[in-house]
């Protein structure tokens, strides 16, 4: 079926249907009612609107099985239908059809927000979306059309449940508000990389404010894809007219909008809230004569969390992998990590993230812990601490999938090796996960000592990848970095190796860098001569310490020196006002863009500073006092240490329980929410932070006196009668 529709798209552009809702509510469906038992209980008003879009021009029907999943139906008190309601959909699709058109099961969300934004996890999901797309696969869907996905998370699990349990092609939308981002705060770009690791059949937008708003987002991705391109959007941003909900754009205005998505590399267009067939109809007719624009993008290998993304290549910033997540050697990290606490954990996260790490590697490697429990721990505290992606990092394979599953975005897996039970065990993993995989130069012979040796050991990791469907884009290779202090002659095999393997191959390239080093006096100076010659011979993510002043200042030169720091600016920021460059010094610079991972300088330490312990790196001190203290504490959503602080304020600092929320938490939340409201923080911020500020009103709210105290009356939630995006009375729900 998906060559079939591969041929229509490459010679056509695939009209979509239009609303159902709209539809539904226009046939007697009353306000309130769930659309998807009114379908069941009326199969000829259902199978009436889908001939009226057939007749219109419609290629692909999509049936009345948006919110037929069973965490949604459970609203209804209907959950235990979910086959029955998914079955009759497609039949009467199919009827309605009469093998003119394609059918298209919609899949919509959960209605459920993720932890830690939620209390859905990732099997709750799973399971509900797996069930939901068997079924529908079993009635007789050609493809899957999962859409208006608000969470990039929510929109990896349908993704993963459709590919696992499904052979049906899918179509994945998802939708954006008026600032270009989801409300989770995911770019198009972002949602690209990790949609289309899953290799969809189509990658796009659907619902948000209309044609106008999803244009600039279908442009975005079609100058970085040549994935099918796919668009629903409403018929305009809805309005109250005379009590009825009135949708502004007419067919005539959204058939002009058709030509310009089709002309931004759209293949499947058609519509969603407010479209009715007349609508489609005209979309069809304009559309009928045009061919598809062909793309010839270049492929872009890239890792993501939910908010940014880091493209590597050789067009692109140097990128590294911070190391510091790892127990080895590091007593209090292991303590913490043992323990469950993840407090050292979160605290590494932050501040590798702080000082510019652009991609962190998470390592749970304690004995006699449940490595897997421990992943899925630190991995989702990590995400609420820090927003950048992640590379998980273990020897047990349980332990990988239990990150893969908790993390929110597309993640490298370290790692597999050249041993076929080992491949066996990992690369599917990184296949249904979307994650891309780290192959070792090893094998049941250990590391080879020659460049040549460990080459065909890579091209056989490579040739296993490929087997299993991954992409050039989702491997990468470590030829693995030997000692100079024992094996010398080795020390440049690696590298040669690696230059090999990005000729032949053209994978990614990944080198531990500090192993050169070990057992040597002045290892920093090593460590920095050998990552140089790594970067000049084309390496692309080194794993180093981010708190090491000499790795950074050498990958900062070389940026230049490699063209990979246009018009050298962010070297010239970092350095500008420095009079001479100290090996060694320590800095805290800001945070990394999205694809600058150069970051600035804002101070260092003059003669006589105190030298601290590499193994416990000190943020930079905070400026001001405790009140600025605990302001950072609430807009960073720092849970982990803003009990402390408030502590501190009580205790060190004699401060009153009301002077404390008055002066350190309320002007923290409210910048917080100054940011949502101008697009700088997105929802994951603005929940974690008032997580943070409940966190600490907990300790203050028994020290309040009962005269400080006034009732300012009862507040009543509601969600508007039928309306099925009800998150936004959750998110006040949270905020008060």
């Amino acid at each position: 079926m998906k060559t079939d529709i591969d041929l229509q798209l490459k010679q056509r552009i695939l009209i979509l249907d239009g609303a159902m809702g709209t539809m539904l509510q226009d046939a007697g469906m009353e306000i309130g009612e769930c659309p998807e038992f009114f379908g069941l209980n009326n199969p000829a008003v259902l199978k009436d609107i889908h001939s009226q879009y057939v007749q219109a021009g419609c290629d692909i029907l999509q049936t009345n099985t948006f919110g037929a999943n069973r965490l949604k139906l459970a609203e209804y008190g209907l959950e235990d239908l979910v086959d029955e309601i998914n079955g009759e959909a497609v039949n009467i699709a199919r009827k309605a059809a009469r093998g003119k058109t394609l059918v298209a099961a919609s899949i919509g969300p959960t209605g459920k927000l993720l932890h830690p934004l939620g209390e859905a996890d990732f099997d709750l999901m799973y399971e509900a979306f797996k069930e939901q797309v068997i079924a529908c696969e079993k009635a007789g869907a050609d493809l899957l059309s999962i859409e208006t996905m608000t969470d990039i998370g929510e929109m990896r699990i349908a993704l993963i449940a459709a590919r696992h349990n499904t052979t049906l092609p899918v179509i994945a939308h998802m939708t954006f508000e008026d600032g270009g981002h989801t409300m989770m705060g995911t770019d198009p770009l972002t949602a690209l990389v990790i949609m289309e690791a899953f290799q969809p059949l189509a990658i796009g937008a659907n619902c948000s404010g209309g044609a106008r708003e999803l244009l600039p987002v279908i442009e975005i991705m079609g100058q970085y894809t040549n994935c099918y391109l796919s668009v629903e959007p409403n018929a305009g941003l809805p309005a109250l007219v005379d009590g009825r909900t009135v949708f502004p754009d007419s067919p005539e205005e959204m058939a002009e909008y058709a030509i310009r998505l089709r002309d931004a590399g759209a293949n499947i267009i058609g519509g969603c809230c407010g479209t009715t067939p007349r609508h489609i109809e005209a979309i069809a007719r304009i559309l009928k004569a045009l061919s598809p624009v062909a793309r010839q993008n270049m492929k872009i290998t890239a890792l993501a969390s939910r908010t940014r993304r880091v493209i590597i290549g050789e067009d692109q910033p140097l990128a590294f992998i911070g190391e510091r997540i790892n127990p080895t050697a590091r007593k209090k990290l292991a303590e913490d990590i043992k323990n469950g606490k993840m407090q050292v954990v979160t605290e590494e996260a932050r501040k590798q993230a702080e000082v510019g790490a652009p991609i962190l590697d998470v390592n749970m490697g304690v004995p006699g812990i449940d490595e897997a429990r421990a992943m899925e721990q630190a991995v989702k505290d990590i995400q609420a601490a820090v927003d950048i992606p992640l590379v998980i990092d273990s020897a047990d394979t349980s332990a990988i999938e239990s990150g893969l599953k908790s993390f929110v975005g597309r993640a490298l897996i370290n790692s597999t090796t050249g041993e076929e039970k080992k491949m066996q065990e990992v690369i599917p993993l990184a296949k249904k996960y979307g994650a891309a995989i780290l192959g070792l130069c090893l094998d049941e012979k250990g590391i080879p000592a020659s460049a040549a040796d460990r080459v065909e050991i890579a091209r056989k990791i490579y040739q296993r990848a490929k087997e299993y469907g991954l992409r050039e884009e989702d491997i990468f290779i470590d030829t693995l970095v030997k000692t100079a202090s024992a094996e010398q002659s080795q020390v440049m095999e690696t590298i040669k190796a690696a230059q090999q393997i990005k000729s032949e191959l053209r994978v990614g390239t990944v080198l531990g860098v500090s192993n050169v080093s070990h057992g040597l006096p002045g290892r920093d100076i090593i460590n920095s001569t050998y990552l140089a010659m790594a970067w000049a011979a084309g390496l692309d993510l080194p794993i180093i310490n981010p708190f090491d002043e000499r790795m950074m200042d050498v990958t900062r030169a070389a940026a230049v020196l490699l063209n990979r720091d246009q018009d050298s600016m962010a070297f010239i920021e970092q350095y500008k006002d420095a009079k001479t460059v100290t090996p060694g010094q320590s800095g805290a610079r800001h945070p990394i863009c999205q694809n600058c991972n150069i970051p600035e300088l804002i101070e260092k330490p003059g003669p006589g500073a105190t030298i601290k312990d590499e193994k416990t790196p000190v943020a930079a001190p905070i400026e001001g006092g405790t009140f600025d203290r605990l302001n950072k504490a609430v807009l960073e959503g720092d849970k982990e240490n803003i009990a402390a602080l408030v502590d501190q304020a009580l205790h060190k600092d004699k401060l009153e329980p009301l002077e404390i929320v008055n002066g350190g938490l309320i002007p923290g939340i409210e910048m917080a929410g100054e940011l949502y409201d101008k697009k700088q923080y997105f929802l994951p911020q603005l929940l974690r932070a008032a997580e943070t500020m409940k966190t600490a009103f907990a300790i203050i709210k028994p020290l309040l006196s009962a005269e400080t105290e006034q009732t300012a009356g009862i507040i009543v939630l509601a969600t508007v009668e039928g309306d099925i995006h009800d998150i936004g009375k959750n998110i006040v729900a949270v905020m008060l």
